[in-house]
């Protein structure tokens, strides 16, 4: 994945949560997906960390996720391994702000790391 696909992605479901694409504070991604070119380069772009989230931490945080895909769960033993990794990485406390949206070969989605009141 290019830095370009990857930026287009992080705008778009900024765009769709109404919110600044400046206002990433992280790019999270499951850890089988570590060595995908154009993730840490997109994140250095943006100025932010990438976060690896673990197996059991992809798995756990799935459990809690809106959008449910047979095809990712039989491929990443999640419904949704862009919502699952954003909540993950977000904490115990976080909600998800946008639901995954792909664009092109990305996938994104938001949370934000504290539950609305």
């Amino acid at each position: 994945m290019s830095v370009a696909a990857i930026t287009a992605a992080i705008e778009a479901t900024c765009a769709q949560a109404g919110l600044p694409a400046g206002s990433v504070g992280a790019i999270a991604t499951a850890a089988h997906k570590e060595h995908e070119p154009g993730l840490a380069q997109a994140a250095a772009a943006l100025g932010v960390p990438l976060i690896i989230v673990s197996e059991p931490d992809l798995r756990a945080a799935g459990a809690c996720v809106p959008t449910h895909s047979s095809r990712v769960m039989e491929l990443a033993g999640v419904p949704s391994v862009a919502e699952a990794a954003a909540l993950a990485a977000a904490g115990p406390a976080a909600s998800l702000l946008a639901a995954r949206i792909a664009v092109g070969p990305v996938t994104c989605a938001l949370a934000a790391t504290e539950r609305a009141p």
